[in-house]
């Protein structure tokens, strides 16, 4: 403990302005002569360009967005269930949070079929993959819970 010390360059000092010539930062305070960024509260906003009909106004919008509508899904695939999850157990939002699989934030999440399983699974879940449905009927267990269509297409 006793040869810990910081990195150079971590502890730099602040650089004032405007306090002479002596400071190597006097005279104009590293803003120029004159002009509109030499005044205080002087600059232009983010984007003018010196009025020019701006670019983010030139530029024709179109189209549709759905952003506003868009729903985020937090993936986790079947391998994730391998260590967590016992012979006949129910695979739900909620024991997903409780084995720490997913954060408490989370409120949808999809299962993709990346890895093997080999336990029977009662997966309720928001969306399942095609491939990872077959997965998990192939050893044996089931799939419930979710719309129809709702399969990653």
């Amino acid at each position: 403990m006793q040869n810990l010390r910081v990195p150079d360059g971590a502890r730099k000092r602040k650089q004032i302005v405007g306090r002479g010539s002596g400071s190597g930062r006097g005279g104009y305070s590293g803003r120029g002569r004159n002009g509109q960024n030499a005044r205080s509260g002087g600059g232009v906003r983010l984007g003018f360009e010196g009025g020019q009909m701006p670019l983010y106004r030139r530029i024709a919008r179109r189209g549709f967005s759905n952003a506003d509508f868009r729903e985020e899904y937090e993936t986790i695939n079947i391998c994730d269930f391998v260590g967590r999850f016992d012979d006949g157990d129910t695979v739900t939002l909620e024991s997903l949070k409780e084995k720490k699989v997913l954060k408490q934030g989370v409120t949808k999440v999809k299962v993709l079929g990346n890895g093997e399983i080999d336990k029977k699974l009662m997966i309720q879940v928001d969306m399942v993959s095609a491939g990872a449905k077959a997965k998990i009927e192939k050893a044996g267990g089931k799939v419930t819970g979710i719309e129809e269509g709702s399969d990653g297409k």
